[in-house]
C-alpha cells in the first residue's frame, strides 16, 4: 500500500508524468512493495524553496507505506528516485528531498489492514 506524492517545482507533460509512473512502478520493489497496490500523485508548478531561495528545478518526494522498511531499503529507494527524477525532469539531487512515512492504520476498498 505505498503512495508516492510528488510535488515538483517544473510543468510536467502528460507523457513525462507516464514515464515518472512507470519508473516509480518499477522503483517500488525496493521497498518490497508490489506495483500493483501503488498509487502516486504529482503536483507540478509547484513553488519550492531551498536554503531561502526559491528552486527552479526541485521536488518533494513524500512516501507512504502499510508498515516499515529498513533503513537500507529507504537509502536505496532515495537513490533510486533522484535517479529517476534527474533522469526525466533533469531535476539534481541535491534539490530533491525525500521523506518516508511508515503507516500502521491503513485503509482501503471500506476496510483497514
Amino acid at each position: 500500500m505505498p503512495f508516492i506524492d510528488s510535488k515538483i517545482t517544473l510543468e510536467v507533460s502528460e507523457e513525462k508524468k507516464e514515464r515518472l509512473k512507470e519508473e516509480f512502478g518499477k522503483a517500488v520493489s525496493i521497498i518490497h512493495k508490489p506495483e500493483s497496490f501503488l498509487m502516486l500523485g504529482f503536483e507540478d508548478s509547484y513553488d519550492l524553496y531551498m536554503g531561502g531561495k526559491k528552486l527552479e528545478k526541485g521536488a518533494y518526494v513524500s512516501v507512504s507505506l502499510f508498515g516499515d522498511s529498513t533503513a537500507e531499503a529507504y537509502a536505496k529507494l532515495t537513490e533510486k528516485l533522484c535517479e529517476i527524477l534527474k533522469k526525466e525532469l533533469d531535476i539534481p539531487g541535491e534539490a530533491v528531498y525525500v521523506t518516508y512515512h511508515g503507516i500502521h492504520d491503513w485503509g482501503w476498498n471500506g476496510n483497514n489492514f
